[in-house]
């Protein structure tokens, strides 16, 4: 089988790695890849956002299977246009992407389903939006409605700074996606990432996550798209689970299927795991990235085969297996990220260190002359098992350690919830 894998990182390095170790898969692109795919598949240089040359591509080239990595690709319609072209397609239809495509989508699709959420307005006017803020106080949540790459999302401490978030959205700092703001009550709790594989109607669950969105150890400094994650999460019991799934994934993939725009694909909830009970953050149509990298890790089963049964139609049977034990990622970046990542500078040691329990994946490199060069914001994910969250955590760092990379950095406490939680004595 001849798969294609659109996207360029760690979670494509992630799914390509998984990907490649089916005996199914004989031939595996990736466009556009990164410095870490190149050993593993064939890079291809590939505009992706151009949903016709994608195609013509994976006609060119007999592909069986179009995996969609990121969300710019599935809102921007990719799986449709694969799906036109009578190929297989993991990934949502653009109308299914909606679901991550705009916040006030899912709010309303929210209210249709009796789906738990912070309670929300919109707006398309600035002045409504400000009024609706002074009435409400801080804290609360400012939301570009659209796509922002991941900085369209402000957690206001004070009326001041949500304003201001709201005038940037407004003066159009995220273009068209911020044409419509969702301004939301703050939700306090813990949260945590729940995956669904859907074929349209039926769905798997696969193991929940918890990932570190801001850039400095304590959880300080300013949201990223993310700096480490660990699987499972430890406060995702299994009596949690059973509500998330009941009150949030179930009635999401049944009113989607009434509305005649079923989700296929990958259901990436954003949960928050409040005092009375889990709420909806957001829902994505792609796995999360870096919470991709532990499962794929953890994975035990085959990913083609249940790829491809969602991309079919059918998962009747797909029951994916998982290694018991946790893993972690700690993302190494580029010094200057988030807000103005340098790239340029060579990695060392980077090669070498894989193992069965861990695996070096790449999100921000690219190989020129025999180097690997540091080309993103995030720019490794070091991810390790182990059979405590502590002992992973352990092993992803000594690997840290003896990468020399001066100009990149890491926080050094990815995991300190669920480490702190199995130091505790069980009662």
């Amino acid at each position: 089988m001849r798969v294609l894998v659109v996207g360029s990182g760690g979670r494509e390095h992630a799914l390509a790695w998984a990907i490649a170790r089916s005996p199914l898969c004989d031939t595996l692109f990736v466009a556009p890849g990164n410095g870490g795919t190149a050993p593993i598949t064939e890079n291809v240089v590939l505009d992706i956002t151009d949903n016709a040359a994608v195609v013509s591509f994976a006609e060119e080239k007999s592909v069986d299977l179009v995996v969609i990595g990121a969300d710019a690709q599935a809102v921007a319609g990719l799986g449709d246009a694969v799906r036109a072209a009578g190929l297989l397609c993991f990934g949502p239809s653009m109308a299914a992407a909606q679901l991550e495509g705009s916040k006030g989508f899912t709010k309303e699709l929210c209210d249709e389903a009796g789906i738990p959420t912070a309670a929300y307005a919109q707006f398309d006017a600035l002045e409504p939006a400000l009024d609706y803020l002074r009435s409400q106080g801080a804290p609360i949540v400012v939301k570009a409605d659209g796509l922002a790459a991941g900085k369209g999302v402000t957690v206001a401490a004070t009326l001041d700074a949500a304003e201001a978030a709201v005038r940037d959205c407004f003066a159009g700092a995220f273009g068209a996606s911020g044409s419509r703001v969702v301004i939301e009550e703050c939700l306090e709790g813990e949260e945590a990432s729940i995956f669904a594989v859907s074929d349209g109607t039926r769905y798997v669950l696969l193991p929940s996550a918890q990932d570190h969105k801001r850039v400095g150890d304590g959880d300080t400094g300013p949201n990223t798209g993310g700096m480490g994650a660990y699987s499972p999460a430890p406060v995702m019991t299994p009596e949690l689970t059973a509500r998330v799934d009941a009150e949030i994934i179930a009635p999401t993939i049944r009113t989607m299927a009434a509305r005649g725009t079923p989700f296929t694909g990958v259901l990436f909830a954003g949960i928050m795991i409040t005092d009375s009970g889990p709420k909806l953050i957001e829902h994505n149509v792609r796995f999360g990235d870096p919470e991709c990298q532990v499962l794929m890790l953890r994975l035990r089963s085959d990913i083609l085969e249940l790829l491809l049964a969602s991309a079919r139609g059918d998962l009747t049977g797909m029951t994916p297996e998982f290694d018991p034990r946790p893993a972690l990622t700690v993302v190494m970046a580029a010094e200057g990220y988030p807000a103005n990542p340098k790239k340029g500078s060579e990695i060392f040691g980077a090669e070498g260190l894989d193992s069965d329990d861990l695996m070096v994946f790449h999100a921000g490199t690219v190989r020129r002359d025999g180097q690997l060069i540091a080309n993103g914001g995030r720019v490794l994910n070091v991810t390790a098992l182990g059979d405590t969250v502590a002992e992973a955590q352990a092993r992803a760092y000594a690997a840290v350690d003896r990468i020399d990379w001066t100009e990149g950095f890491c926080r050094r406490d990815i995991g300190w919830r669920a480490v702190v939680r199995e130091r505790q004595p069980h009662r």
